[in-house]
Formats: structure tokens, sequence, C-alpha cells
């Protein structure tokens, strides 16, 4: 990616972004984590309560992150007596150790444990969504949870986006002896595959202190394919610093395998919501920043 382009991308103020004339996805920005919790909550709700009302089925991808929304929406689910017996639920993604193995139940990066506490945890067990609705990837299940979303449409994708702008855990490739094209990277589907090197060291800095060696280095996920699939894609982040060069690009990008997110932008209903230190960029904070051969001949 050039750097003066992306120089340009990052320089724009938060303030500017929304309204930008330039942007491929439209944007909505929140002002914290908690205030975005609860816009998930709500319109998740929403949705559901829409279903139930035209006596339908709501097939959802639901993420393990961001987690702002779990009590806000078992709250508005029991507050309201919402029924979720004809929900649907998609988990996006499940990590796994050196051998392709689940983790253990009370590793942190357990997501099946982390969303039966969190998600569905809080939940009145009479509205509670139904075991047999509910479908967890592992490398196990990989060919029941593909079967099983290609049976009907899919309604809903929620989720995050990583520090390379990928969507589940589809990552770009950093393999230098296999890098992926833009049709390989739409065409991407339920696979179990090595994380990124990059990815392993965010997740290190952001939950164990910089100590890789307790991440997870290898994952089971659903593709590009499966989450564009969705008749809506919402996607959201409330973590700040990881997560604001990615978002530039996928708001001013061409699509880029080196950044998944950028496809959104071919997807006919999709959002991306960040919190205001999402948002924000360091260069657009400090326009007296000059970096030879970037902006100093001819600043933003």
């Amino acid at each position: 990616m050039d750097p003066k382009t992306l120089y340009q991308w990052c320089a724009v103020p938060a303030d500017k972004l929304e309204s930008h004339p330039a942007l491929k996805v439209p944007l909505r920005i929140v002002p914290d984590s908690e205030a975005m919790g609860r816009a998930m909550a709500e319109e998740l709700a929403a949705e559901i309560e829409r279903a139930n009302r035209e006596n339908r089925a709501f097939r959802a991808i639901i993420p393990c992150g961001p987690s702002c929304w779990y009590a806000p929406f078992a709250e508005i689910v029991n507050a309201r007596g919402i029924s979720l017996k004809n929900f649907t639920v998609f988990h996006m993604d499940e990590c796994l150790d050196w051998q392709g193995n689940p983790l253990h139940p009370g590793d942190p990066y357990n997501f099946r444990s982390f969303m039966e506490r969190h998600f569905y945890g809080g939940i009145r067990k009479e509205l509670a969504v139904p075991e047999e609705r509910r479908f967890f990837l592992s490398p196990a299940s990989m060919e029941a949870v593909r079967a099983e979303i290609y049976r009907e449409d899919i309604d809903l994708t929620y989720g995050g986006w990583g520090q390379d702008g990928h969507i589940a855990y589809n990552q770009a490739r950093r393999n230098q002896y296999g890098r992926l094209t833009l049709d390989q990277l739409r065409e991407a589907s339920i696979r179990v595959q090595y994380n990124n090197d990059d990815t392993i060291l965010a997740l290190a800095q952001r939950t164990f202190g910089a100590a890789y060696q307790f991440v997870p280095p290898m994952s089971v996920t659903l593709g590009v394919k499966e989450c564009l699939r969705a008749k809506k894609v919402r996607l959201f982040s409330d973590t700040g610093a990881w997560k604001q060069t990615a978002l530039r690009v996928a708001l001013f990008s061409e699509p880029d395998p080196e950044y998944p997110l950028t496809l959104l932008q071919e997807h006919p209903d999709a959002l991306l919501t960040a919190t205001l230190s999402t948002a924000i960029h360091p260069i657009s904070e400090h326009p007296e920043w000059v970096f030879k051969g970037i902006n100093d001949e001819a600043p933003v």
C-alpha cells in the first residue's frame, strides 16, 4: 500500500469521516463502548422481534467480540420477554491449540465457554436459544455447520474486525509462498488455519501483557464467503488503537486482500460502527508530524 495514500486516509479528522465524500462503506461513530453495546443489543433485539411478528425463523452469524453488548442484550430480551426459540446462531470462529485441538474450557480464548457464560447465560431459560439452534465451530463440526449455513438464507452477520481488517479469523495471508488473490479471499470458506504472527502479537499485547506464549496459534473460522452471504452485515469495534488503521483502509481503499474488511464495500447492505477512540487516528491529531518523502513536500 502506497504510504502517501495511507497517510492521507489516516490524516482525515474523525469528525469528518462519517460525511466524507470518498467513503466506500457507510460509517457510524458512537461515543464509547457503552453506547455501542446498547446499539448492538437494541438492533439485534429489534431484528428478532420483527422475525417473531412475521412468524419466521431468524438466522444470524454472531461473534465472540465485541463483548459490550451481551449484558444489555440479555436485559432487553428478559425485560421484553423476547422469545429466542426461532433464533439460529452460527458462531464465527474458535481458537485452537498448536495441534488444532479445542482449548481448555477455562482458557480465556475458548470462545464457546465465553459465549455460554456471557451470551447465553444471562437469558431466562424459557426465552433462550434452543441448544439445537446453537452452531459452534470446531474441527469436528465444520462440515455440519457448512451444510446448515447453506441450507437457508442468513439474515444478519454481526462481528468485529482485526488489526489487519480480518473478518472472523479471515486474516490477510502472510505466507510468502501463497498470497491470496481477491477472488480467493471472496471464496474463502470454513477452515482450520494457523494464525498470523501479527494477530498473535496483537492479542498478546491486548490480553496477556505481550506474553505471546499464551495466545492460541490456530483457529477454525467461517470464511468471508459465509460472513458476507448474510442479507445485512454489521461490523463493530470499540478497541481503539488496535483497529484504527484498518478502519481507514476499509473506508477509503479499493478491495485489497491485505485488508479483508475492504470487501465489505461489495455488499449491498453493510455498515461499520466505531467508537470515537477507534475512529480517531494519531496522524489526524498530529499535523505537525513530518515523514520524509510522505508529507514533507505536500502536507495534507
